[in-house]
């Protein structure tokens, strides 16, 4: 049952004045108060001067109880002493919210479909506003880049803690960077986005709050990568660092307190050795150890931190530490808990959603679901909202394949190029996108800028003549007269598609399975889960892969993750896995790829490096789209709107201006300020 609490307890952090209490100041009705430096939020100080007010800060009347459940957590202070010292100020849209309620979200599984929920408490040291222009403040209290974008420092916050109590400081930036991210023992290979010119980004502590990233090339998407991410630059250094042999010489006999074979062990136990915020916690790994541990999750800076987590779902309860206050001083999130459900079954995460049961969703939601939801908006009590997206349905085929006779095919840009004309897409966009898509070629960006204009629509014109005279002059005819193509060695050729409907809706594969098919290359279909087709491509076993691409220019210049091989992450879309092999060993493994790869991670880099708007990076940006288009190693489809769901009940939710894993979700939309009405 949905409730909330008005109201809360109030305790004065500054000197008792006679200035008057602060306004209850929202987006929709800012009462005078001028706006601040960055949209729709202040420092305390700002904020009181505008308003001329003195803040007193009231607590969730449930924050005892709820933290009784985080354990670990010992009895909490007052909310003077949770605080920091100067609170970031979120404005909240429509209304000052009430406190109390549980948010209801549904995941596919765990690490499988969970980032929508993810980034409801998620934080970063900035973020974007909801705009999707302009950067600001978060966990940062500011910045500053020097001239060559080498250098960029940060500010923290005076007095931030962890979900614990422990000080937040700079350390906790240099132990994620240092101790984790660069450690060989904790990560095989580091990152992109801990690199610049191919060089480990250094750290250079100056003081508790003050820190600053030293650059050995320039990198000024940096802090767009901190906006955007979900991989947070800080960990808890009190805590990991107490098991981390470089820091504390009895790691090990510490970790064996608790049944760990050593201090490493220990902290990928808690870190799971990766910056991917999802993977399962103590309470899942390990229940029984679990019980015994000092926390059973690590302590954080989100809005809500784990209590309990099963095979089922999860459940989080508000962090007592939070740092974010809304304008009349309640300390954020007004959720007191989130409970997240997971159901891996498309069908019957729609039917959740149609009778009312989720609060938001976005995540895996596509188009085709969208006559189903429209219809059920009355009757289920939620509203929906189609939004751009940037995100296109793309496939690829297995380039480094290790069936030499598929990969001989599958490697040849004239093969790829013939299964694009044959595909369709005015077609498929009507039938599956009802109209509203727009066909569109993988340029490497998405949305494409105006530097890759000229290649936004090469090779999507169909063409099932031209197809069929490429396919026959490759050599692949059809030789027992079964109606399909063999390869050119005469072995019979059977396109398997695995797809998840977290990645691809199942009506796009169909038609484009249809679309091969017609042109005489077998296609077969097999829907799998989120799981079995990551762990089939990682594998280097799938010969066609079927996953969403999107990768708007911002997001490149922080990191090369997409556009270079494997081309994407563990979480998406990548079929270049032995060329990546290659050439992470320096040539020893795998397989060498082309002379255009080799070029396309030079003008990558020169992209990165350049500065921001230049001519130099607009032509590296072009190089690269010219180089994906030319090449088809991507086949882009339809670009089309995206449903994204919200409850009524849930107030303080705004229109969003595009359905984007890339932006991460809610995080621009400052879900902490988002509350449960009564009558949820």
């Amino acid at each position: 049952m949905k409730f909330a609490f008005a109201g809360g307890i109030a305790l004065t952090l500054l000197s008792t004045t006679a200035m008057a209490a602060c306004p209850a100041v929202t987006v929709a009705d800012p009462m005078g108060v001028a706006a601040g430096a960055f949209p729709q939020q202040y420092e305390l100080a700002a904020f009181q001067d505008a308003a001329g007010c003195e803040m007193a800060f009231t607590a969730n009347p449930e924050i005892e109880a709820l933290n009784a459940e985080i354990q670990g957590n010992g009895d909490l202070p007052p909310l003077a002493d949770r605080l920091p010292a100067e609170p970031l100020v979120v404005v909240p849209y429509d209304q000052v919210g009430t406190y109390g309620g549980t948010f209801d979200a549904l995941s596919n599984a765990t690490e499988a479909g969970t980032s929508d929920f993810l980034s409801l408490r998620h934080v970063n040291l900035v973020r974007y506003s909801d705009d999707l222009q302009t950067i600001v403040p978060n966990v940062a209290k500011s910045w500053q880049w020097n001239d060559d974008f080498t250098e960029l420092t940060m500010q923290l916050r005076a007095g931030h803690k962890w979900s614990d109590g422990a000080p937040f400081t700079s350390e906790d930036v240099r132990f994620w960077l240092e101790n984790l991210s660069l450690d060989t023992n904790i990560r095989e290979k580091a990152a992109d986005y801990v690199l610049a010119g191919g060089e480990p980004i250094a750290i250079e502590i100056i003081s508790d709050t003050e820190f600053k990233f030293v650059l050995a090339a320039p990198k000024p998407g940096l802090l767009v990568h901190f906006a955007t991410s979900y991989a947070q630059p800080f960990q808890p250094a009190h805590f990991l660092g107490q098991f981390h042999p470089a820091l504390n010489d009895g790691a090990d006999a510490r970790a064996a307190e608790f049944g760990f074979e050593n201090g490493y062990e220990a902290i990928n136990f808690y870190f799971g050795g990766s910056d991917w915020t999802d993977t399962p916690s103590p309470m899942l790994r390990d229940p029984a150890k679990a019980e015994t541990l000092p926390y059973a999750t690590q302590p954080t800076l989100e809005s809500h931190i784990y209590v309990a987590d099963t095979t089922e779902g999860r459940k989080l309860v508000a962090n007592p530490y939070f740092f974010q206050v809304d304008t009349t001083g309640q300390q954020l999130p007004y959720i007191s808990r989130q409970d997240e459900l997971y159901k891996n079954d498309s069908e019957v995460r729609l039917l959740a959603i149609v009778n009312g049961e989720v609060d938001y969703k976005a995540q895996s939601l596509q188009l085709p679901n969208a006559p189903l939801l429209l219809e059920s908006q009355e009757s289920g009590g939620f509203t929906v909202q189609l939004k751009p997206t940037v995100a296109m349905p793309t496939f690829s085929f297995n380039v480094t394949s290790d069936d030499e006779a598929k990969r001989e095919i599958f490697a040849n840009p004239a093969f790829r190029k013939a299964m694009s004309a044959a595909i369709d897409r005015a077609e498929l966009n009507e039938v599956a996108f009802f109209g509203l898509g727009e066909p569109m070629a993988y340029t490497g960006f998405s949305p494409v800028p105006e530097f890759a204009a000229d290649y936004a629509k090469i090779g999507t014109a169909f063409d099932a003549a031209a197809a069929n005279a490429a396919l026959d002059g490759l050599g692949m005819a059809d030789l027992d007269g079964d109606g399909f193509r063999e390869l050119p060695n005469g072995d019979a050729l059977v396109l398997n598609v695995q797809f998840a409907t977290q990645g691809i809706a199942g009506e796009v594969v169909e038609m484009v399975a249809q679309d091969w098919s017609d042109v005489g290359v077998q296609t077969t279909l097999k829907e799998v889960t989120p799981d079995e087709y990551r762990a089939a491509q990682s594998a280097n076993e799938l010969d066609v892969m079927a996953w969403w691409r999107s990768e708007p220019l911002a997001i490149h210049l922080g990191t090369s993750e997409s556009l270079v091989p494997p081309f994407g992450s563990f979480f998406g879309h990548r079929n270049g896995m032995r060329w990546a092999e290659w050439i992470d060993s320096n040539g020893s493994a795998g397989i060498e790829p082309p002379a255009w790869v080799k070029q396309l991670i030079d003008d990558v880099a020169a992209m990165q490096a350049a500065a921001p708007g230049s001519a130099e990076q607009a032509a590296a940006g072009e190089a690269i789209a010219k180089a994906f288009t030319d090449n088809m190693l991507f086949i882009g489809t339809v670009i089309a709107p995206s449903p994204i769901i919200a409850r009524n009940g849930l107030v303080n939710v705004p229109e969003f201006q595009t359905s984007s894993y890339e932006y991460y979700r809610t995080y621009p939309y400052r879900a902490t300020q988002w509350f449960l009405a009564e009558d949820n």
